[in-house]
């Protein structure tokens, strides 16, 4: 790789980086030397490139179990590299046991892997992660660091098997789900499903956030070539650990630093991607909050000129048929960017020391074209995500019409609104529920501010008209959904309500117009109605809250710009630029 960057070649501060400050420097280094060799450090590795490993395993991270493992093939890689690895521990991101969500606690971690990636001595970082907000969270303080960095995703889980059927996390929990509420599953039968959806380590075994995130960050150039999609508990996967680790000493060898490498073609690249594999809506927040630390800007309009020229070709859960072992069978991310090869900029370079356009040559030629198709045979003509604008979104919102009804991209109803989470969770079911199959839920303050931007996106269908075969509606939100959802579910809308956007001055009753091919969601009420509901708001709350919660309110962005804070975001504001 061509050094244009960084310190020079060959050149390392090791143990000194960043000594502590007593008021004496000499005195400093003696002391970190005297307490290293207390851990049993020979003099001679104390000498080497110290490789710092972001480990973010912990108890309450189900996909990350296997973490111990993988780091130790990680300090392998370091060790034969030459490389001294120093492993340490972050926040965990453990999807379904945090409350209220995830999504509020990326931007702590962020901030966690930032400021001990320059705190603590290391020439260059392997970062681990893999639950779904971990690996944005992880880059997202490297980027800020810009410390030379590696990523290394833990892997998806293998699927398992119920009555003979293959059955993988989450989509065909939410499909199940779905039928029990409908009453098409009976409780017993539903537990025993239970035990046999998740019965691995790793992420979610189909294309939720968390395989979508380390595909396009291997398309993005931050992971290995073809290491995306390795299996958690794949041989290989400790194999691609080593490999990370023996990069990473080439990398702070070479003092090469993600600023190094990364342009907004990198960004467009992992658009690409993001929208062959047809993959999860968090992404496109997550996608944006990275561009904003790198100093990069990334909207909606740029994701709908690329999507009407990316086909989906990936077909993958919860949109498609196959899983994720089965896209690691086929050929990986390498193969679908052969696929998409005219599409992309291939002089771009990646942290593996090829551009992306030599990665692609040296991909096998063969693939499996069931799981990954051809650009001449695609799944769907266009990409799998969009962005809509209009009276009830002016600064945006997302749909993925990769997983809804087609028969709804072009839909007026009424509107059934929910104003809270928990209104939602009291009424939804009730027998009393005035709602119609035409209808469109409406769920806010459910944004960023509002309650801190959870996966409820997907609103439950009601149960009265699950029981009568209603399959999919039509549904709004400030709020978002996992990845490993499927359905015409609108995300993201901005403002969000909570911040007086159009969406809380939506009334039960008023007609909502989705229009797919005008890119449009509007609320079909006349201005001057909407001004004198608008004047009778309740005023903005100023939640003066203590401790990180105060943080997070003050300063969380709305979804157009990531989510991310407005003080971490690469800005002449804060002397980054």
């Amino acid at each position: 790789m061509t050094k244009t960057k960084g310190q020079p070649a060959g050149q390392f501060k090791g143990l000194e980086n960043g000594l502590t400050n007593y008021g004496d420097q000499d005195f400093a280094r003696y002391m970190r030397r005297s307490f290293a060799k207390s851990m049993g450090y020979s003099e001679e590795t104390l000498q080497k490139p110290v490789i710092g490993i972001a480990s973010s395993a912990s108890d309450y991270n189900n996909c990350h179990r296997h973490f111990p493992e993988l780091a130790q093939a990680v300090k392998r890689g370091v060790l034969a590299a030459g490389g001294l690895p120093m492993e340490f521990p972050t926040i965990s991101l453990g999807e379904p046991f945090l409350h209220p969500t995830s999504m509020k606690f990326r931007n702590l971690m962020s901030m966690d892997v930032e400021e001990m990636i320059k705190a603590q001595p290391m020439d260059a970082v392997v970062l681990m992660g893999g639950c779904d907000k971990t690996v944005p969270a992880q880059l997202m303080g490297a980027f800020s660091a810009d410390r030379p960095a590696i990523q290394l995703v833990g892997g998806p889980m293998m699927t398992g098997r119920f009555e003979g059927e293959q059955v993988g996390a989450c989509t065909d929990c939410r499909r199940y789900w779905a039928n029990f509420r409908a009453g098409e599953v009976s409780p017993e039968r539903i537990k025993a499903i239970e035990s046999s959806l998740v019965t691995t380590a790793g992420s979610c075994a189909v294309m939720g956030t968390a395989s979508t995130m380390a595909c396009i960050t291997e398309a993005l150039g931050m992971l290995l070539p073809n290491t995306a999609a390795i299996p958690a508990v794949h041989a290989d996967r400790l194999r691609a650990a080593e490999a990370s680790g023996r990069r990473a000493v080439e990398l702070a060898l070479g003092g090469i630093k993600p600023s190094d490498v990364l342009t907004p073609k990198s960004f467009e690249n992992a658009l690409r991607v993001l929208l062959a594999i047809s993959g999860s809506t968090n992404a496109v927040i997550h996608l944006t909050a990275m561009a904003g630390r790198m100093g990069f800007e990334m909207n909606l309009d740029m994701l709908n000129h690329l999507s009407e020229t990316t086909p989906v070709l990936v077909d993958l859960k919860p949109t498609g048929a196959f899983y994720m072992e089965d896209l690691n069978m086929a050929g990986g991310v390498p193969a679908v960017m052969r696929e998409l090869r005219e599409l992309l900029h291939l002089d771009c370079m990646t942290i593996s020391g090829l551009t992306i356009g030599e990665i692609i040559e040296r991909t096998p030629a063969w693939s499996d074209q069931r799981v990954i198709r051809p650009r001449s045979n695609p799944v769907y003509e266009v990409g799998g995500l969009l962005g809509l604008f209009g009276t009830l979104a002016p600064n945006g919102a997302l749909i993925k019409r990769a997983a809804a009804d087609a028969r709804l991209f072009e839909h007026t109803g009424r509107a059934v609104v929910f104003d809270t989470l928990e209104d939602l969770a009291a009424r939804i079911d009730s027998p009393d529920l005035d709602v119609l199959p035409d209808d469109i839920l409406v769920l806010r303050n459910a944004g960023p501010k509002g309650a801190s931007m959870p996966e409820a996106g997907y609103i439950p269908i009601p149960a009265k008209l699950a029981r009568q075969g209603v399959k999919d509606m039509v549904r709004i939100s400030d709020a978002r959904m996992s990845g490993t959802a499927y359905g015409t579910v609108v995300l993201h809308v901005s403002p969000e309500a909570a911040m007086h956007g159009p969406l809380a001055l939506v009334r039960n009753g008023d007609r909502i117009q989705l229009s797919l091919s005008q890119r449009k969601l509007d609320l079909l009420v006349d201005s001057a109605e909407l001004e004198r509901r608008r004047a009778v708001l309740p005023p903005l709350q100023d939640k003066r809250e203590r401790g990180y919660e105060g943080l997070f309110q003050a300063h969380v962005l709305q979804a157009e710009h990531g989510c991310d804070f407005d003080f971490l975001r690469k800005s002449d504001h804060f002397g980054q630029a």
